[in-house]
């Protein structure tokens, strides 16, 4: 495959999305697939027509993980490849000042179970399943795994998905915190954009401060986050988004917060 057919790029009323596609392989990734989707995050971020990006793959999976004929033979350390693939790419995610909805459509393994977590928002397809498959092949959890998957659910039950790389259905995901909403499989995109449009209709700015402070305080204590939220709440403040909200509410209107500032 060439650079532009591992990843698909479409952009639809302000939401951008991003299709692995490798199906014949479930989406798995490789290091140009993993490059590809940095890139094109970074991309969207320098994009002022781009309010809202969905991670979402092509055909029967989302992302079956580590492709491991791409790495079998190579003359680089785990912790070289991880470093130059995975952890640049969820730490672009995290750091993109737009939300991003990982959407769901099949099977989130490995790495690929860590792509599926780390979005701001989740968003999973009825027959979607997500396996925390390292320790069947006697690896650690990577890709921020560690990170994402004891706050959604808890230390106990994130080591328990760990250790025994149990599936996790699209019921038991929405019950445990690991999605906001499951959609019936036929009309999964259509769902998703109809979603994604609704978040990009929201003001930008402040979404993109709120993604800031929530980042933030997942690591600080709440004098930090007191702190932290005053100093984004003069930003907002400052914004023209916030007279936009406020005269709106005055004049019992909604408001247009996609309208040139």
């Amino acid at each position: 495959m060439t650079p532009s057919d591992v990843l698909l790029v479409e952009t639809v009323n302000g939401v951008r999305t991003l299709t692995l596609n490798r199906p014949d392989r479930l989406n798995a990734a490789n290091d140009e697939l993993l490059y590809a989707l940095t890139d094109a995050l970074k991309a969207a971020d320098a994009d002022d027509a781009v309010r809202v990006v969905v991670i979402t793959g092509a055909g029967r999976g989302f992302c079956a993980g580590q492709d491991l004929g791409g790495v079998s033979g190579r003359d680089m350390s785990f912790t070289e490849h991880l470093n130059a693939t995975y952890n640049p790419l969820i730490r672009t995610m995290r750091g993109l000042g737009k939300p991003v909805i990982t959407a769901v459509n099949g099977v989130a393994a490995g790495a690929g179970a860590s792509l599926a977590l780390a979005g701001d928002l989740r968003l999973w397809a009825q027959g979607a399943r997500l396996i925390e498959v390292f320790s069947n092949i006697a690896l650690v959890p990577d890709s921020g795994s560690t990170w994402f998957l004891p706050r959604l659910v808890g230390y106990s039950r994130a080591f328990e998905l760990m250790a025994l790389a149990d599936t996790v259905s699209a019921t038991e995901a929405l019950r445990l915190g690991l999605c906001e909403q499951v959609y019936p499989d036929e009309t999964f995109l259509a769902d998703v954009q109809a979603y994604a449009e609704r978040l990009a209709a929201r003001p930008a700015n402040a979404l993109k401060l709120t993604k800031q402070a929530l980042n933030a305080a997942m690591t600080s204590s709440l004098d930090a986050a007191l702190d932290t939220e005053a100093e984004l709440q003069q930003l907002a403040g400052d914004h023209w988004e916030h007279a936009e909200g406020v005269s709106a509410f005055k004049e019992k209107r909604a408001p247009d917060f996609r309208r040139d500032g």
